[in-house]
């Protein structure tokens, strides 16, 4: 390992550390992380000679992290969407559509235990479709409102909801980012999912593990069985924002069936990076227009603009920039050789350590580029096994989507359901995350780490 490999990991790792012990100052923490990776490129930019024959220099060529690839590394897309979604939510919250949505929930429901299973499944269903980020953040309010209205604390439900959510993102190609990696790598198509080479596809797979997690939710919520009491149901006058809701699910749905210009074979249409964000600003955008215009209400509009979570804005963003920089100081290679050349010789290990490793690795560190550089290996070890790579694929895509529910910080619907509670008033420590994410990961993993086995080996 190169010195500057070694730097950038332990600049990495003490950045994790510091937002796992202090959360309310992660933002600045990755901010302040971010900015000397940026430092160190500037640094090389200057003098070259330095950083491919010196202390910086990598074995695979010089170091080269510049403002322009930091500000690339950011996933304008995910950005675009929180801020656009958060801000239609809040006009939905304002509608009282969420607590109508939570009456009807709890006049369906004997008690918390079934509304949080019920919810999670929910949110499982759509983040098949939609990204997961999204989907917390339209089902979330559904959860406070019920919370609320039967006077108990949100942090379980929701937790449920976010990792839920993160585990349903394997289940089609364009469930998660890491499928449509998955699937440009493997030459996948949609239906390649749900059946493949005869075989049932990783869509069946998810759906065993959701069943298995459900039945860990309904454990670990069983003393919850009081009775639910059931008052009334609130009136909802202006259904606008729900119909911009909606419009903005149904335009995110339809537009996953679309590549990205990445993914999309020769003369196929394709879209650009940020569509699911600028979908997410339009819609909110048209319900500030209406509140404005229409009906003259500028201190709403005003509300609207504050409710959006700038703290995991910054968050996220400073993320971008620090992944992007230990990728580029050859992190990401090292720790994806590491696994490759461990268990030579045996299918069995080979496939176990690219799952649990993934797994491990993912819950700190974004499972994007950890995807893309393990997806290269991936037909290298399968043609030294002498095997096709297919079980290697499915099994690198179960650990890197599932891992990040392990941690807080593990993946963006995490952070994101996360700060939804902070605004609410509810700091979640990583300790009260993990109690729910940790056995509802390890009964996802377990479930289709042993059918993929069975299926492909």
């Amino acid at each position: 390992m190169s010195p500057i490999t070694a730097t950038a990991l332990i600049i990495f790792a003490v950045t994790y550390i510091l937002m796992l012990a202090f959360q309310k100052i992660r933002p600045y923490v990755t901010v302040a992380s971010a900015l000397i990776f940026v430092a160190l490129g500037i640094v090389a930019s200057v003098n070259p000679s330095l950083f491919g024959e010196g202390f910086f220099a990598l074995s695979s060529g010089t170091y080269s992290y510049s403002v322009g690839s930091a500000l690339s590394e950011i996933d304008w897309n995910v950005i675009m969407m929180i801020a656009g979604t958060m801000g239609t939510v809040y006009l939905f919250i304002e509608s009282k559509m969420p607590q109508l949505m939570s009456d009807i929930l709890i006049s369906k429901m004997p008690n918390m235990k079934w509304v949080v299973v019920a919810l999670s499944l929910f949110a499982g269903i759509v983040s098949a479709f939609v990204d997961n980020v999204a989907t917390v953040l339209m089902i979330a309010p559904v959860a406070l409102a019920f919370c609320k209205k039967v006077n108990t604390s949100p942090v379980p439900a929701i937790i449920c909801i976010a990792v839920s959510s993160n585990l349903q993102g394997a289940a089609t190609l364009v469930g998660d980012t890491t499928s449509i990696l998955l699937a440009k790598a493997a030459n996948l198509d949609f239906s390649d999912f749900f059946v493949h080479d005869g075989h049932i596809g990783m869509f069946w797979v998810v759906q065993a593990g959701a069943v298995v997690s459900a039945l860990i939710i309904i454990f670990m919520f069983r003393k919850d069985n009081g009775k639910i009491s059931f008052d009334g149901r609130t009136k909802v006058e202006d259904k606008f924002p729900t119909y911009l809701l909606v419009g903005t699910v149904l335009s995110l749905i339809a537009v996953s069936f679309i590549p990205y210009k990445d993914a999309a074979a020769p003369g196929q249409l394709w879209k650009p990076d940020i569509t699911n964000g600028i979908i997410c600003i339009a819609f909110f955008l048209v319900g500030i227009i209406r509140e404005l215009f229409i009906k003259k209400n500028k201190e709403i509009v005003k509300n609207a603009f504050k409710e959006i979570d700038y703290y995991t804005i910054v968050l996220l963003t400073g993320l971008f920039v620090v992944i992007g920089g230990i990728k580029s100081a050859g992190v990401i290679d090292v720790i994806g050789s590491a696994i490759a050349s461990l268990g030579s010789g045996s299918t069995f290990m080979v496939y176990t350590i690219i799952v649990w490793m993934s797994v491990i690795l993912s819950a700190f560190i974004d499972n994007i580029p950890y995807t893309a550089t393990m997806l290269s290996i991936v037909p290298v070890i399968a043609g030294d096994l002498g095997i096709e790579p297919t079980l290697l694929y499915y099994g690198l895509l179960c650990g890197a989507t599932l891992g990040g529910n392990l941690t807080p910080i593990g993946a963006s619907a995490n952070i994101a359901g996360i700060g939804i509670l902070r605004k609410e008033g509810y700091e979640v420590k990583a300790t009260t995350f993990m109690k729910y994410g940790v056995p509802f990961t390890l009964a996802a993993v377990i479930t289709g780490y042993a059918l993929l086995w069975l299926i492909w080996n």
